[in-house]
């Protein structure tokens, strides 16, 4: 469907094109949408001593004009979403795709600590970004309803938590409202501007960019100060990569062009001409557009435009934890499927509640977006500054482009990427440092997990027997064997899972058919049907069993094992035994890793999901076979 809706040119084709486009403001527009309710106050008060007259206010708007067109148009848009996994994008995508390349040992690790660093800085994001927008929706309140100042951060605190009670019954119902409401949103954004465009027509004058630099000749630091609160108008940039697996480039492309872009200068420029005419709107220039009646109204809808956007970010935090799990950086975690049709439609309880406790304790310990917005950015500018450095590898060795072409273009988005960043990065004492150590708490955690399970992999090898030897010695000592299918899950293939050999030891009978299953997940976003199963028969009613899975895509192995096509093997799910093997983690000495990274590995361990409910077993039909394993 996505691909005939990016060739044609037919009516129908399209129209769907349309729909996807449609769609896309819903879900990949939210964030960046939404930025019009405080980003043009905080550059200003950023700025710290920037005065809110004529000159400065085309200064800040010819600077917030071009980042967008620099950032989101040039820079993701045109560049980065050229680089698709599979039509899968985001920074986990993009660091496989560069480990897709020949590197030495130290550069791959180099570029993978980079990847998982960028990715584990979007947790922090995902706290920040509702918190936030909520919040700013709310304090539109105060201008209506004087009264209800004290209450905001109470209103805002209710509207995040029932939220997140929501998440559990699935995006399917609400999201199908998404795009029609932000297209009413987007719509209003450009009538709320454009009157006051019209009645101080020289704010087109920040079209010009020189006004910019003008800025930063005349009053360099202030101007460096408020590239913090202009950068507020690209945050969301990374969703546009993040999500284009969802509708593809084609729609996300269309709809920025033609409704997010224009209706997002119109309002920013609307805004500027207000504060032309009256400086005092400062306070909250984006609720100072509309006539007294229509506040309320515009408080209801911006709410709802911000809980969409929070959404979003939301349901990205699933999908990355899931992308995280399966590429081995994360323990197994519980991911309920919420939809019957769609597989992208996904619920992480653990994720879930974790967020709503960071972004309540957010609103309620910062108190206002302007407090929040101290806290804000640092972690988006660190990620577009690592994108900027995983593309240049990907230019280079994917593409083929040659030196010169791109480290002049990756030296151009590194000029607006670490100006942007060296601008937050001054906020980490006023709050910057939360979503730093966020950061920091996960990627600690993921490469905690991924060498604990080496270290873990590499104990139960030196334990490891090759399956032919075992199968051998059945032949030369004959065990019972006892009707049905045993299915053991083991990583490994071609040795002999622990639990099959623990089980033989204890009760000393085999299945008659004995299925060896290994998982892989490979470094793609999804893998046809048709190249998921590989079978080996291995003699005397054994057999190995290789699926493959991409990293976005979640295991059904009784599902896959039933479609299996094979002369030499029939499977039925409903009629078979998954034996598991739980190891119990005991840290001890020669593992490599630091003890504390031991002891953590064990509870992460520990505290994993059950492998039964990650591959999709039948609970009824389970039996897991505990061992202790020092590492």
């Amino acid at each position: 469907m996505e691909v005939d809706a990016q060739r044609g040119a037919r009516p129908k084709r399209a129209g769907y094109l349309v729909v996807l486009s449609v769609g896309a403001l819903g879900v990949v527009y939210g964030d960046i949408g939404t930025s019009p309710l405080y980003a043009l106050r905080e550059a200003f008060l950023s700025s710290g001593s920037i005065r809110v007259d004529r000159d400065s206010v085309l200064g800040i708007l010819s600077l917030m004009l071009w980042s967008l067109i620099l950032v989101v148009t040039v820079k993701y848009l045109l560049v980065v979403m050229r680089a698709d996994n599979e039509g899968e994008g985001g920074v986990l995508a993009l660091t496989a795709l560069v480990l897709g390349g020949k590197h030495k040992a130290k550069v791959t690790a180099v570029l993978v600590a980079v990847g998982l660093f960028g990715t584990a800085l979007l947790y922090g994001d995902g706290m920040i970004t509702p918190a936030i927008s909520v919040l700013a929706a709310v304090e539109g309140l105060q201008i209506a309803v004087p009264a209800v100042g004290p209450y905001v951060v109470l209103i805002a605190a209710a509207i995040l938590i029932a939220l997140f009670m929501i998440q559990r019954r699935g995006t399917a119902s609400i999201g199908a409202v998404f795009g029609p409401i932000m297209i009413i949103w987007f719509l209003v954004l450009a009538i709320l501007g454009i009157g006051q465009i019209i009645a101080v027509p020289e704010v087109l004058a920040a079209m010009n960019p020189v006004l910019g630099i003008q800025l930063f000749t005349e009053s360099p630091r202030a101007a460096f100060l408020a590239l913090g609160g202009i950068f507020l108008v690209v945050t969301g940039s990374e969703a546009l990569y993040a999500d284009m697996g969802h509708f593809g480039k084609r729609p996300i492309r269309l709809a920025w062009l033609t409704v997010v872009l224009p209706a997002l200068i119109i309002n920013y420029f609307g805004q500027g001409a207000l504060l032309i005419a009256d400086p005092e709107a400062i306070d909250n220039p984006f609720f100072r557009l509309p006539p007294q009646w229509a506040i309320l109204p515009l408080v209801a809808l911006s709410t709802m435009a911000t809980i969409i956007a929070s959404q979003a970010l939301i349901s990205g935090a699933y999908s990355l934890t899931m992308q995280a799990v399966q590429l081995g950086y994360l323990p197994r975690l519980r991911i309920d499927h919420t939809s019957p049709r769609e597989f992208g439609q996904i619920y992480v309880p653990a994720v879930n509640w974790i967020l709503m406790v960071a972004t309540v304790g957010l609103v309620v310990a910062f108190g206002s977006t302007s407090n929040l917005a101290a806290a804000y950015g640092v972690a988006v500018t660190t990620t577009m500054v690592i994108t900027t450095i995983l593309l240049y590898v990907l230019m280079r060795e994917r593409w083929g482009w040659s030196r010169l072409v791109a480290a002049g273009l990756t030296s151009l988005f590194l000029v607006v990427d670490l100006s942007f960043f060296g601008a937050n990065i001054l906020k980490v004492p006023d709050g910057g440092w939360f979503p730093l150590l966020i950061g920091v708490v996960v990627f600690t955690m993921m490469i905690t997990w991924k060498r604990g399970r080496a270290a873990l992999a590499s104990r139960l090898k030196r334990a490891e027997l090759p399956i032919e030897r075992f199968i051998h010695s059945i032949v030369e000592h004959p065990q019972a064997r006892v009707p049905g299918t045993a299915v053991y899950m083991f990583p490994e293939s071609g040795a002999t899972p622990t639990a099959l050999l623990t089980n033989l030891q204890y009760n000393e009978v085999l299945h008659e058919t004995v299925v060896l299953v290994a998982v892989h997940v490979v470094r793609r976003a999804r893998v046809p049907q048709v190249e998921r199963a590989t079978v080996h028969p291995l003699g005397e009613g054994f057999y190995q069993i290789d699926l493959k899975y991409g990293f976005m895509e979640g295991p059904d192995v009784p599902f896959a094992l039933g479609n299996i096509v094979s002369t030499e093997f029939g499977f039925d799910p409903t009629d078979a035994t998954y034996v598991l093997g739980r190891e119990t983690i005991v840290p001890g000495q020669g593992s490599g890793l630091a003890r504390w990274r031991e002891h953590l590995f064990a509870g992460m361990h520990r505290n994993s999901a059950s492998a039964a409910q990650f591959f999709s077993l039948p609970a009824d039909r389970v039996l897991e076979i505990g061992v202790h394993v020092k590492i």
